[in-house]
């Protein structure tokens, strides 16, 4: 079918080109998304007012999409913050240190526990967790830094994040944008970060473990005085306070400091000890206040520590069964989501009321702000990048360029795709190779989601012209995103944040860890067309 190219196209082009070029330069996209957000407009309508008011639409038409998303990353994140007021956080990964006595098991324990909270609570807080419990037993355990920080690093930017199978932030993105079920991509998605995220550990597994050294306590002591001399930058500072707070209480957290009573901490300690050992006797049997309450928190914590593990499990159980059996009927769209985010909501308010019982109501109230104002900084960059892209979709075209809902939007995207299909081969591994460029290309800004409308869309808009499934096409451009932007492959991402916990340098991470990914990813696409 011949398309007429209008100038609204090209400029919409345009657009798309200048966006992979200032991901190219690591730049942020924003600026330019929202500018080619506004050209398009102007240029379709002829209104300087509808160009403006496209500006606000495309967000607003963005928002309304993935607002759940937020949301549930807000809940999940102030549970976080809940638990880690309470010290259940360090605590529920704490028994895995026992079986951490050898290299190999270590490396195994990593990617498993790595892999898990990932999953569930997503890297972020991931990272800091493992960090501080158990990357210091892996290295007392034979690893070396730099493999540890691989494995952190693949298990949880990597095939964690870029299927995203529990919250499905990604998965809905890439659906959104591609005119497809969540569900759909994100079973795909799970089975292609499997492949590359399987593939990239066994790569390192083979290649790191050479450098692997007997256990010993020394390592550990090394591995310290390495990062005292520079090698571990700045962020190490950030690990031996982490390593100080858990000091003495079995890698539990300290709750914050209540104000003391006169005579306390902050006045008059010394002569508040004096005058108590005057007034009493040695002999005289004095319970001790602090230690009383030291002994709540910590069986507190320890029953959070395994009521949330047991929670997840649950909800993963009837996750399956309605899955793979009839006994329980089946979650359709973002069900799974949902429940995650009201397990994430109970689990916050008990850990709240238990933490501060008498300020419980603020003390909630302060955790969901937190895990909003952290949603929107993680994520609030992706709607108007992601309110340009949907102007190429006539789905949404309308209510951004103020079309009434009775009249069709312009396929402007579509319209491109179809243009240039003509001129390409109908092939779909060259489609599918395509799409996993563009992704890794827009990964290039570092910050892992940015580029799902962009593979979303071209995934709708390719699949049916090379008879492949448009679900297939949008995991395989999330593989390629979140892979290179997540936080593995590019050393200027959150993979930061990896290094300095493991203490090496950044770059020689993000370089380690490029061949045994490229070809995780090179591998999950031959399978996804393949299968698929």
């Amino acid at each position: 079918m011949d398309v007429q190219l209008t100038a609204a196209h090209w400029v919409y082009l345009a657009g798309i080109l200048v966006i992979l070029a200032t991901m190219a330069l690591r730049k942020n996209i924003v600026v330019p998304a929202v500018v080619a957000t506004f050209l398009t407009a102007l240029t379709f309508s002829g209104s300087i007012v509808t160009g403006l008011s496209a500006i606000f639409n495309a967000s607003l038409v963005a928002a309304k999409e993935l607002f759940n998303i937020f949301l549930i990353i807000a809940m999940v994140t102030a549970m976080l913050g809940a638990l880690r007021q309470l010290g259940a956080d360090r605590m529920m990964v704490a028994p895995f240190r026992r079986v951490m006595r050898a290299g190999t098991s270590s490396f195994l324990v990593l990617a498993a526990v790595t892999y898990v909270i990932s999953l569930f609570f997503w890297p972020t807080p991931a990272v800091p967790l493992v960090g501080a419990v158990l990357i210091p037993v892996a290295i007392r355990a034979g690893m070396s830094p730099l493999s540890v920080g691989m494995v952190i690093a693949i298990c949880g930017q990597g095939m964690a994040l870029s299927s995203d199978y529990i919250i499905k932030v990604a998965p809905g993105i890439s659906a959104s944008a591609a005119g497809v079920e969540a569900d759909a991509v994100a079973d795909k998605a799970m089975v292609l970060s499997l492949i590359v995220g399987g593939t990239a550990l066994l790569i390192t597994y083979l290649v790191q473990k050479r450098h692997w050294r007997a256990p010993s306590p020394d390592l550990l002591v090394e591995w310290e005085a390495a990062a005292d001399r520079g090698i571990g930058d700045t962020a190490d500072r950030g690990i031996g306070e982490t390593r100080d707070d858990s000091s003495g209480d079995g890698g539990g957290s300290r709750p914050p400091r209540r104000p003391e009573p006169a005579g306390g901490p902050s006045g008059g300690g010394e002569q508040a000890a004096t005058a108590t050992a005057v007034l009493v006797a040695p002999s005289d049997p004095i319970a001790d206040p602090d230690a009383a309450a030291e002994k709540e928190r910590r069986g507190t914590a320890k029953a959070f520590a395994m009521l949330v593990p047991l929670a997840y499990l649950a909800f993963i159980v009837y996750l399956m069964l309605g899955k793979f059996t009839e006994v329980v009927p089946p979650l359709q769209g973002g069900d799974a989501a949902a429940i995650v985010g009201g397990i994430a909501a109970l689990i916050l308010f008990a850990a709240a009321a238990s933490t501060d019982r008498g300020g419980f109501l603020e003390t909630t109230s302060d955790h969901l702000v937190d895990g909003l104002v952290f949603a929107f900084k993680a994520m609030g960059c992706v709607l108007p990048i992601a309110g340009f892209f949907f102007i190429g979709n006539p789905e949404f075209a309308g209510p951004i360029l103020g079309i009434s809902a009775d009249a069709a939007g312009p396929a402007i995207l579509f319209d491109l795709v179809t243009t240039v299909q003509a001129h390409l081969p109908q092939n779909a591994f060259i489609t599918s190779f395509g799409i996993l460029l563009i992704g890794l290309v827009a990964g290039l800004d570092g910050s892992g989601f940015s580029g799902l409308p962009l593979t979303g869309a071209l995934s709708g808009a390719l699949g049916p012209a090379v008879d492949v499934d448009p679900s297939t096409l949008a995991a395989i451009g999330q593989m390629g995103n979140i892979w290179a932007g997540g936080g593995v492959i590019i050393a200027w991402s959150s993979l930061v944040a990896v290094a300095g916990f493991a203490r090496v340098p950044v770059l020689d991470l993000a370089r380690k860890c490029f061949l045994p990914v490229m070809a995780g990813l090179i591998l999950s696409t031959v399978f996804a067309v393949l299968v698929f």
